[in-house]
């Protein structure tokens, strides 16, 4: 469903943030983007969500152009960043109407998505409370439901369980093997290893903007050497970067 075809972006003229990146991702498939902080790896993904055009490059979303159609594109992916802030003084209740609307979602069904969703993260008790008074693990919460409310059948990610508690970390990883097991197709970012480890059924370790090694959990421990993954990585790492002069 997602084809991306060496992709580089540059933001100046003597740096490079992404250079040459490929891979493919089909349907009931979690694709992991694993790397440090600066890596690259939220630009990758806001190129992967038709947010941000690469320097050069291409990208085929379920066999479309951005340049030809991005806003049915844009109608196939729900995506996620830490980055999105929810306005303060509305309600849940309020945004998931909002954004509801938005996507032409008839009136009838409203009701039953939301409820659905705010039933599923124990969210209903909070649906008329202002996003200021709530807690950032229900925020994020708040912010999955909205991101998947018009049910695409790609989903991106951008750290989704960055700075939640366990039980919060637990609802969403869990959440995401549930779409997996719907056949959505999921890039999901990360740099926690057990996340990693949990649902990716392949995994990218993205080091100074490039992908340096790239298949399953086992298959990059035994590329490496190494007896697990956290080790694996790390090894990989430190051969593949290079500090700046």
């Amino acid at each position: 469903m997602i084809r991306v075809n060496d992709i580089h972006k540059s933001y100046t003229k003597t740096s490079e943030t992404i250079k040459g990146v490929s891979f493919e991702i089909g349907k009931g498939t979690i694709f992991g983007l694993l790397g440090p902080n600066g890596a690259g790896k939220t630009t990758l993904m806001q190129i992967i969500a038709t947010l941000m055009k690469p320097t050069s490059g291409t990208i085929e979303i379920a066999g479309m152009s951005p340049e030809k159609d991005l806003l049915k594109i844009h109608s196939l992916i729900g995506f996620l960043t830490t980055e999105i802030k929810l306005d303060p003084v509305s309600t849940p209740d309020d945004l998931f109407d909002f954004f509801a609307d938005l996507y032409d979602i008839p009136k009838n069904e409203i009701k039953q998505r939301k409820e659905k969703a705010f039933n599923r993260f124990g969210i209903t008790p909070f649906a008329k409370r202002k996003i200021s008074e709530l807690s950032t693990g229900m925020k994020q919460k708040i912010s999955i439901a909205i991101s998947l409310l018009h049910e695409p059948p790609i989903i991106i990610f951008d750290e989704p369980t960055n700075g939640l508690d366990i039980l919060t970390s637990r609802q969403v990883t869990d959440y995401l093997k549930e779409l997996k097991s719907e056949g959505r197709c999921i890039v999901l970012s990360t740099h926690i290893f057990s996340v990693a480890e949990e649902l990716c059924d392949e995994v990218a370790i993205l080091v100074d903007g490039m992908i340096v090694a790239q298949g399953t959990v086992d298959e990059l421990i035994k590329m490496s050497g190494e007896k697990n993954f956290e080790d694996a990585f790390f090894k990989i790492y430190v051969e593949n970067h290079k500090e700046e002069k």
